[in-house]
């Protein structure tokens, strides 16, 4: 049986954005589910806007997001090649060397808009002789390479796995260039020999390929080559249902990232946009995604980046994340909030840990760490709300304090459950409610009459530290 055989193509020209996110990811699902191979290669042949820094963005990015490959190609190491299948279609007289420069192609397209008619390359270059196309290079112009369409432009049928057959009464375009005067390739006909010669079974990509896809049978008609199977995914839109722009907010990976997402958020989120369980499941482990994933379960109809969903996932995540992980996690942005300085060492990080899974199911954002108030608790300096200073105010707090402290100030520790035992039998001695010590408890220690569970917290400040606040407070 053939190994079957998907590739993620961007072209690094920008930041990973989240729509090439999915497209990468619902490949990397099919490799996986099939027992395939994932190729990447980076379309980097326009080589104005590309940049190396965005490609090895884009390689980082997909590496955070758990997307590995298994063969990496640049297009800009394939130019030779590119430029040899170019020739061979001069030569089969499929394809024909253009020299209309880029001034009289404008001239042209404004005098077709101006009349009402679509702009499309009249052709005129098709049948020069030997001796104009001298005449032309004896004045320095440069030319292109076309593919000649047939005369009478063809229907084209895009065989879909996803949206069905697609049909195309003619294109639009003229006899298109497949090699641009500097030796680069367009990106139609680059895609369709690196597909070939990759030997790329099932291309799977964005709607708004589908043209491209229209042109490429036709190059692979040409060619001679077997064409791959396709699929075309539907468009990712913003909470206004326009496409997911930059006006949406954050669309890239990158800032995703620098936000404080974890990366199985953005990539649950992104595996449901466009495709579901059978079950209606939400919440997945890439295992489960794997074995789920199927091509039956695909949604075609354009998605909507729901960043709500987002949240919740992201909140979801960081509970049922490891300990340890959530801690590395953590540390950038606990610096940016200046809670910490440097990386804990072993007493200090088990501390850390202790406090992160008291407050994690309150955060939504590892960035909500930076102006988290209930980790003022445990780092830096404590001030008392107007809240916490009325009750502290109540006739019976000050008692409640003393006798609080008198019990912990002996302890090296103290759990939780001893914490409770303590307070009950301050209530008991000094007969009072037990809203009467938990909420003076709860004021002098965190400063607040709300938070995390005030049982959890004395555990991790110990009795020392305990014993300062209530010392303070009364």
């Amino acid at each position: 049986m053939k190994t079957e055989r998907v590739r993620f193509a961007p072209s690094p020209t920008g930041w990973l954005h989240v729509g090439g996110a999915r497209t990468a990811l619902f490949n990397w699902l099919y490799a996986k589910k099939h027992d395939g191979k994932l190729i990447l290669r980076i379309e980097d042949t326009d080589l104005d806007r590309s940049s190396e820094k965005y490609a090895e963005s884009i390689k980082e990015d997909l590496k955070w997001l758990g997307i590995n490959w298994d063969e990496f190609y640049k297009q800009s190491d394939r130019l030779e090649i590119y430029e040899r299948y170019a020739r061979r279609l001069v030569h089969e007289e499929k394809a024909y060397h253009c020299f209309c420069t880029e001034e009289e192609l404008e001239e042209r397209r404004q005098k077709a808009l101006d009349e009402g008619r679509t702009p499309i390359y009249d052709g005129r270059c098709r049948n020069l002789s030997e001796e104009e196309k001298q005449e032309y290079r004896e004045e320095g112009r440069d030319s292109v390479i076309r593919f000649k369409l047939t005369e009478q432009q063809p229907k084209v049928v895009v065989p879909d796995r996803i949206k069905g057959d697609i049909e195309f009464e003619s294109l639009t375009t003229g006899d298109f260039v497949i090699l641009k005067s500097d030796g680069t390739p367009s990106y139609n006909f680059a895609c369709v020999l690196d597909d070939h010669l990759m030997e790329i079974s099932f291309t799977m990509r964005a709607e708004d390929h589908l043209t491209n896809t229209a042109k490429q049978i036709l190059l692979y008609e040409a060619l001679d080559f077997d064409q791959p199977q396709f699929g075309h995914l539907s468009m990712l839109l913003g909470p206004d249902k326009s496409k997911l722009s930059k006006r949406s907010g954050a669309t890239s990976v990158k800032e995703f990232r620098k936000n404080g997402y974890l990366p199985e958020t953005l990539v649950n989120h992104l595996a449901q946009l466009g495709w579901s369980s059978k079950d209606n499941q939400e919440i997945f482990t890439i295992p489960e995604l794997i074995e789920q994933f199927s091509l039956d379960n695909i949604i075609d109809s354009p998605q909507v980046f729901d960043r709500e969903k987002l949240d919740w996932f992201n909140n979801q995540y960081i509970k049922r994340a490891e300990l340890d992980r959530l801690i590395d996690l953590a540390l950038p942005f606990l610096k940016q909030g200046d809670y910490i300085e440097e990386d804990p060492e072993d007493e200090e990080r088990e501390k850390l840990g202790k406090v992160l899974d008291l407050i994690r199911p309150s955060l939504e954002k590892l960035t909500d760490l930076k102006e988290q108030e209930d980790l003022a608790i445990f780092y830096g300096s404590l001030e008392l709300s107007s809240e916490a200073r009325e009750v502290l105010s109540w006739d019976s707090s000050p008692a409640v304090l003393r006798a609080l402290k008198d019990k912990l100030s002996a302890r090296e520790s103290i759990s939780p459950d001893e914490v409770s035992t303590i307070v009950k039998e301050v209530k008991e001695d000094l007969e009072v409610e037990y809203k009467e010590v938990y909420k003076p408890l709860r004021a002098a220690v965190t400063g607040k009459i709300s938070g995390p569970e005030i049982k959890e917290v004395l555990s991790i400040l110990g009795p020392e530290v305990t014993c300062e606040r209530l010392d303070s407070a009364g």
